[in-house]
């Protein structure tokens, strides 16, 4: 039997998509999608943040299904408050990763995001976090990094741009781990196979969802994979370039409640 709705599932990135400044969503954002609810669709949050890094996001939106955080690494349970799917990454591999760009393009700085629903943010020596509001651990030593299991490491080089810094990690590690952009100063490797489509599939098997079904909304090239996952791809105007090659449409900017301008359309 086929859904008489436009879509089922309503896939949607945080920064720089559904989020204003000051991790809030706009009012008319918040019915927007309660309007889409009410039709019976579902709303499914897929963020690079992993999960405590989510969690104040999640409260303020009275936010109570399931998320892909992390980078597509956790399935979050929002109103249960557990995991329902972790990966971690191998720290034994991130190290030998870090070493062969080093190699190639001198030194950069790295934080991992700890494995975990209240799990830290360390930072290492020359790493800077550019959200200051999100919680960090600054440590004195490189090694301090691999104490406890992770699930992604965040680089920064001091002279490369995100781009730049993307293209030559890609080309030097590619074939060990997933490399992706996912902000402005926000270049992360990953476990190989695990990116947010991965984790979308995995919450949709949950939810009895589908590709077929499902409207996912971005603006970064992390949200690349998850553009090829659904049936439709909506960037903001907002966007990397590099989103705007995959996208079905475009939309107004998370500022001008691009997303809203979509659903208004699709669920009258």
């Amino acid at each position: 039997m086929t859904s008489a709705l436009p879509f089922d599932l309503i896939a949607t990135d945080l920064d720089g998509t559904l989020l204003c400044a000051g991790d809030t969503v706009s009012n008319r954002s918040h019915q927007a999608l309660a309007a889409a609810r009410a039709a019976g669709a579902r709303h499914i949050i897929v963020t690079g943040r992993p999960v405590p890094q989510v969690r104040h996001v999640l409260d303020g939106l009275g936010y109570s299904g399931l998320a892909v955080c992390g980078q597509g690494a956790q399935v979050y349970d929002a109103a249960r408050g557990v995991l329902l799917h972790s990966v971690s990454m191998d720290r034994g591999l991130a190290e030998v990763a870090l070493g062969k760009i080093e190699a190639e393009i001198g030194e950069v700085y790295a934080a991992v995001n700890q494995e975990g629903v209240d799990a830290e943010m360390l930072i290492g020596p020359g790493y800077r976090m550019w959200h200051p509001h999100l919680p960090t651990v600054p440590v004195p030593r490189r090694s301090d990094l691999w104490s406890a299991p992770i699930n992604k490491v965040l680089l920064q080089h001091p002279e490369l741009d995100d781009d730049e810094l993307t293209r030559l990690a890609r080309a030097v590690v590619g074939d060990l781990v997933n490399v992706t952009m996912a902000g402005e100063h926000t270049v992360e490797l990953q476990p190989p196979g695990i990116d947010k489509a991965s984790g979308l599939a995995r919450a949709a098997e949950f939810l009895g969802a589908s590709a077929a079904g499902t409207i996912a909304f971005g603006d970064m090239p992390n949200d690349i994979p998850m553009f090829a996952w659904a049936a439709r791809g909506v960037a903001m105007a907002n966007a990397h370039r590099e989103l705007f090659a995959v996208a079905d449409e475009v939309t107004l900017s998370n500022e001008d409640d691009g997303i809203a301008v979509v659903l208004e359309r699709l669920f009258p």
